[in-house]
Formats: structure tokens, C-alpha cells, sequence
């Protein structure tokens, strides 16, 4: 496909993509996530989590939290779309990082396996424990989150 009508097909699903959302077209569905951080073998307590929907223009924002004193979290999120939705986790953190103003972001896939159709999400998929200490590929910087 040559590039302007790539570009037109993009121009145009982005407008249908937010009406829909506006009309609440589309199916409901829901995941969740769960896991727990530590930043040198330790507990990483209130480190920023946020489940996104991914898409063509802006991701859409799920559900936010922060990890507990045990450095755990949980986060349920529910998206109507039309096509199947894109889960990630996001995570906000300055471990090892010494006094940065903007922290290291780490973005997590979740597998479509892990999406419900309806407003309650089912088991959540468990990333586990991540220490954040290690440097991950793809890893970045984010100052606004």
C-alpha cells in the first residue's frame, strides 16, 4: 500500500476510533494485573503503576496505583473498544537512580489471554517479582506521568 493511502486509512480511524469511544460503541472488556517490585532485593513501596490501553493516537488510561509497603500492587482496569484492546503496565520508578527529576520507565505487555469481555476482570495476570535494580530493554525516561 503506497504511503497516502496509508496516510488517508490513518487519518480516518483515528476520528471512528474516538466517536465510537463517545458513543460507547464497541465491547467492554476488562483485565488486571498484579505483581510486586523491589529495588535491591528490598520492598520498592509507592512506586507509580498505571494499566493503559494501548492505541493509534493517545493510549487510554485504565486504572493507577501505587505499590504497597511490601512493594506489591494490583490494578483493574475496563476499556470499551472495538477491536480488542492493547494492555501495558507501566512503571515509574528511581531505582538506583540517585536524584534524577525524571524517573525510568518501564512498559510491560499484557497478554490478550488476560482480557475479559465485561466490566470485571478476571485472574490477574502476575508479572511476578521484578527487581527494578536490573536495567530492561526498552526502558525509558518519562518527566510527565
Amino acid at each position: 500500500m503506497n504511503s497516502p493511502v496509508l496516510l488517508l486509512l490513518l487519518v480516518i480511524s483515528i476520528p471512528v476510533t474516538r466517536l465510537a469511544s463517545l458513543f460507547h460503541t464497541g465491547t467492554e472488556q476488562s483485565v488486571a494485573v498484579k505483581g510486586k517490585l523491589l529495588c535491591n532485593g528490598q520492598p520498592a513501596a509507592n512506586i507509580k503503576v498505571k494499566l493503559y490501553d494501548i492505541d493509534v493516537g493517545l493510549d487510554d488510561l485504565m486504572a493507577r496505583g501505587r505499590t504497597d509497603k511490601n512493594g506489591e500492587f494490583l490494578l483493574n482496569g475496563t476499556e470499551t473498544e472495538i477491536m480488542s484492546i492493547d494492555p501495558k503496565l507501566n512503571i515509574y520508578h528511581n531505582c538506583n537512580d540517585g536524584h534524577e527529576k525524571c524517573p525510568r520507565k518501564l512498559s510491560i505487555k499484557i497478554p490478550k489471554t488476560s482480557i475479559v469481555e465485561g466490566n470485571k476482570a478476571g485472574e490477574p495476570f502476575d508479572i511476578g517479582v521484578l527487581n527494578l535494580a536490573a536495567k530492561f530493554s526498552g526502558e525509558t525516561r518519562d518527566c510527565i506521568n
